[in-house]
């Protein structure tokens, strides 16, 4: 029975983690795709630009001074969006390098839940034949479970601290009337022996 609610919480746990990887997967996939499309955009601005420029530079200025500084501020734009490009193919590779580990961890996930398709088929029975709406409420249920055991637990173990308080109270009570007895005993001797010799000195006098 241990191993099988072993079992049962582990396939719990990593259906979850499938589930979840599976929405970071996506969630990622979309992103790269959006990033894709904004680098293809900026490409088109570039080649533009460029286009611009040459254009620019073939047909104003006069002077080679003009042409000069025409031919720096070009050369200092396109060094500007090189850099940007690079930056650029930077994230576009940390992003693929993201989502191929994301994609393996998936498929690792997979061939781990396909162990536990046993334990699937049987959660899929007990959802079908009682009052849970699905998987999640399966889980829930049981951490609702987990939560009361634990807050039983809490209380029985309160609950023998303070009977152990209790007792060990009541042990030191019973030593301190323990004590006042022995002591009001000692002193009825005393007052005894003291009466005694009063009544001897009452017949001498």
């Amino acid at each position: 029975e241990e191993d099988s609610t072993n079992s049962f919480i582990c396939v719990l746990k990593k259906m979850k983690e499938v589930r979840r990887m599976e929405k970071v997967v996506e969630e990622t996939e979309e992103a790269f795709a959006e990033r894709m499309e904004t680098l293809a955009e900026q490409w088109r601005d570039l080649h533009a630009r460029r286009a611009q420029l040459k254009a620019h530079v073939l047909t104003s200025g006069s002077t080679v001074k003009e042409n000069e500084r025409l031919r720096s501020q070009a050369l200092k734009k396109a060094k500007e969006e090189k850099e940007e490009n690079s930056k650029k193919e930077s994230e576009l590779l940390r992003a693929r390098r993201e989502l191929e580990a994301l994609r393996k961890k998936h498929q690792k996930l997979s061939k781990k839940l396909l162990k536990y398709s046993p334990f699937k088929r049987y959660l899929e029975d007990v959802v079908e034949n009682s009052q849970f709406r699905d998987i999640d409420d399966i889980i829930s249920y049981y951490k609702a479970l987990l939560r009361t055991r634990k807050d039983l637990l809490q209380s029985q173990w309160w609950h023998r601290q303070l009977m152990e308080q209790g007792k060990g109270l009541q042990q030191q009570l019973r030593a301190q009337k323990e004590a006042e007895m022995l002591q009001c005993r000692n002193d009825l001797v005393q007052l005894k022996a003291s009466f005694d010799q009063a009544q001897n000195d009452i017949r001498q006098w």
